[in-house]
């Protein structure tokens, strides 16, 4: 990967099952960093009892957790209950302040909702991922001290909205990001998505943008390593 320019990984465990599992090959690997944090997607599957082993996770471990998440609110799948995701976001938000940690945010037809839980915690940093808004609430969450992560999606030319933002929002504020093993870019449609994917994401954020590949790559890279701390 690193001969493509992609050196470091972010791995979000995103159960509490799955917390040991990534911890330990993140060990392993100086170049994969690793974030724990409760999804709403996978909403029956938390419970109480997991918040608490998660502030304990952190605290005993924290000088290995780059991020709290992903987590955020999914109001596209039925049967989540809105009301017990905001429970759990809002308690994760209150870790990531508490350990000074940025936050990686999912939020699917929720973004307003995400905003509101966001301004009523204060005083968090973190990434919009697979952002999928308007550029009113791009800039909402710009001044809240969030970046906007970039992946796939761009690549359609369906995708007119997102793509308006992208071109219009500072550089400065934008991470790229694949969603390995989801959302393919529009030339690897159908098949498994890869982190060696993200060149194509760059290329194709900077023809939108009319700049050099290369700016957007040295950018957003100093995007990412202020935000989550990597070296």
């Amino acid at each position: 990967m690193q001969g493509l320019g992609v050196s470091d990984l972010i791995i979000p465990a995103i159960t509490q099952a799955s917390w040991v599992g990534v911890q330990t090959l993140c060990l392993d690997q100086v170049r994969l960093h690793a974030a724990y944090g409760l999804h709403p997607i996978y909403l029956a599957e938390h419970t109480e009892q997991h918040l608490t082993e998660l502030g304990d996770f952190i605290r005993e471990n924290r000088s290995q957790v780059i991020a709290v998440g992903e987590c955020g609110l999914d109001f596209f799948l039925p049967d989540l209950d809105v009301q017990r995701q905001t429970e759990l976001f809002i308690m994760q938000l209150k870790l990531a302040k508490r350990y000074d940690l940025p936050v990686i945010i999912h939020a699917r037809r929720s973004v307003d909702a995400v905003l509101s839980c966001i301004r009523r915690i204060g005083g968090l940093r973190g990434v919009v991922h697979s952002f999928a808004g308007s550029l009113q609430q791009a800039e909402q969450f710009i001044t809240q001290g969030f970046y906007l992560g970039a992946g796939g999606t761009l690549t359609y030319e369906r995708a007119q909205r997102l793509r308006h933002v992208l071109k219009t929002v500072p550089l400065e504020s934008l991470l790229l990001e694949t969603d390995a093993p989801d959302q393919p870019d529009s030339l690897w449609r159908g098949q498994r998505n890869t982190p060696l994917r993200l060149p194509v994401i760059a290329a194709a954020l900077a023809q939108l943008r009319g700049c050099p590949v290369e700016s957007i790559a040295k950018i957003t890279t100093t995007n990412a390593q202020n935000l989550f701390g990597i070296s």
